[in-house]
């Protein structure tokens, strides 16, 4: 199977980070029965002192570059991804999709009626490259901005029941679409490094998320564990 993770800062990660992406790739390594997976044609990190996507600093060294691949931008959102989803599709032939996209844009660009028809617009096109590509999209984790910022607060969750309705009316069976849960046990406060962004537990929450929809919905791999068998809220912290 070939999965591509598709995403903003959360997904790209920072220089220094481990990145949900290689919390995913220890889990599918452990639980795949079969071959797999990253692709997509980027596999940088963010360095936010040069602020250009051009680092290939992670965490962990056992990180195959191969597995780096991704489709994910500092400051990108449903709006950028929209656009250049067909072709990354067409090029490096993902079967599955595991996006996490618009609290950028809601933070930044659109409200979210139109991040909405933005994400229409992404499922729309990458079904044109391949018509019988998988999704997983995790609604908008909403960040520290919302516990201050009603109105902030209130578009993250207007758009997560439009996600959701997109999710529904657009699920095919030839297609299939789903809409992953929120990590139940997530905390902004001590599993992000701002607010926003994971950090090392943080990232385990987000890789369960994917990992446990697909398992649950389409057998794909098991049960999420974490590293080494251990539950997530014991995860390793970044050295």
């Amino acid at each position: 199977m070939r999965f591509m993770c598709v995403g903003d800062s959360m997904t790209i990660g920072r220089a220094g980070d481990f990145t949900w992406r290689y919390r995913l790739w220890q889990h599918l390594s452990a639980s795949l029965d079969g071959p797999f997976a990253l692709v997509g044609p980027r596999t940088e990190l963010y360095d936010t002192e040069t602020g250009a996507a051009a680092s290939s600093a992670y965490a962990a060294e056992d990180f195959p570059p191969a597995a780096r691949r991704h489709l994910a931008g500092w400051g990108e959102g449903w709006l950028h991804m929209a656009p250049v989803i067909a072709d990354t599709v067409t090029e490096h032939r993902p079967d599955v999709l595991l996006v996490s996209l618009g609290l950028i844009d809601l933070g930044f660009y659109t409200d979210s009626e139109q991040t909405a028809l933005n994400a229409r617009a992404f499922l729309t096109a990458a079904r044109t490259a391949n018509p019988r590509i998988r999704c997983v999209l995790l609604p908008v984790i909403p960040n520290i901005r919302a516990e201050s910022d009603a109105p902030f607060a209130a578009e993250c969750a207007r758009f997560n029941e439009l996600l959701a309705k997109a999710v529904a009316d657009l699920d095919t069976p030839a297609s299939p679409l789903l809409l992953a849960s929120h990590p139940p046990a997530y905390d902004i406060h001590t599993d992000t490094y701002d607010g926003t962004h994971p950090g090392p537990t943080g990232e385990h929450h987000l890789a369960a998320a994917f990992a446990d929809a697909m398992h649950q919905a389409w057998g794909v791999g098991g049960a999420y564990a974490g590293v080494a068998g251990r539950p997530v809220p014991e995860a390793v912290t970044t050295p």
